[in-house]
């Protein structure tokens, strides 16, 4: 399939997924097609804002321990969390993080939120982050998908120096994905936008005119889903044929949903689809 016809499916798609019931579309299970070939099946899992200490600290460590246990179960190829790995970034929470994480018996890809790295990023804690828990930005691939992990912090609050770099090297990354036909999951902290493309900036988006500019690359480059955290409130939203899902935490949702994460699987058809799994059967409770 070339890119044009690439482009005529993910219309097609959007038209059909505007047809489908709301409640599938509220978050029970979605999909998108890829353009990989022969794609070897695979499944990963999206969690959002362990936080420890959002949703009180203890509650925080026993929910993160637990998603750890059930996704061992589960056995993804891997893990992506989309930011806000703690409440407050400081040794303790980012020590107990580490150790709770290095409970995965799988690879697990963390992405930078406005807790671990400052509403407005200094280069003081972006060493610091870089230092302890790893790159803010980078890709990976797997079994032909492209995971590119962005540091959205660096588009709410740009710092000088570092935004330039980091955009800079976003758009070499999704154009060599491009030239391989590989198609790109973009794994972030903030959502592009909450309700639609064109609503005004506010706490839980991205400011234009560099929410555009994102939309226009991700279209441009066969981006298929764009995953986000941050909200505390599951959202699915399309663009374009993009899925943009935020998932549910495990430190505290604002929507009453469930403390859980999103499993993703990729089928052998070329799809993506997305499932809620609740922590059960344990009983949370509220933080």
């Amino acid at each position: 399939m070339n890119y044009s016809s690439w482009r005529r499916l993910r219309v097609r798609l959007a038209l059909a997924l505007a047809l489908w019931p709301s409640s599938l579309l509220a978050g029970d299970s979605t999909l998108v097609p890829s353009t990989a070939n022969n794609q070897v099946p695979f499944s990963f899992v999206q969690m959002c804002d362990t936080q420890l200490g959002m949703g009180g600290y203890e509650h925080d460590i026993m929910t993160f321990k637990l998603a750890v246990k059930k996704i061992n179960a589960i056995n993804p190829d891997f893990v992506v969390i989309c930011g806000d790995l703690v409440q407050n970034a400081n040794d303790k929470s980012f020590a107990d993080f580490k150790a709770i994480k290095a409970g995965f018996k799988l690879p697990c890809h963390c992405a930078a939120g406005n807790h671990d790295v400052g509403n407005k990023p200094t280069d003081k804690s972006l060493k610091r982050y870089r230092e302890i828990i790893g790159k803010d930005y980078y890709a990976f691939e797997n079994k032909g998908i492209t995971f590119v992990v962005a540091n959205t912090q660096l588009w709410k609050a740009p710092l000088v120096g570092e935004s330039e770099k980091h955009d800079a090297w976003f758009k070499k990354t999704l154009a060599a994905a491009k030239a391989k036909n590989s198609p790109v999951v973009v794994v972030v902290h903030y959502p592009l936008f909450t309700k639609k493309p064109d609503e005004k900036e506010h706490y839980y988006n991205l400011p234009q005119p560099k929410r555009q500019e994102i939309l226009d690359l991700c279209e441009k480059h066969g981006v298929v889903a764009f995953l986000a955290g941050h909200t505390h409130t599951q959202i699915t939203n399309t663009y374009q044929g993009i899925q943009l899902v935020n998932g549910e935490t495990t430190s505290k949702n604002n929507d009453n949903r469930p403390m859980g994460f999103r499993l993703w699987n990729v089928d052998k058809q070329n799809e993506l689809r997305h499932q809620f799994i609740k922590l059960d059967p344990i009983e949370i409770g509220p933080p």
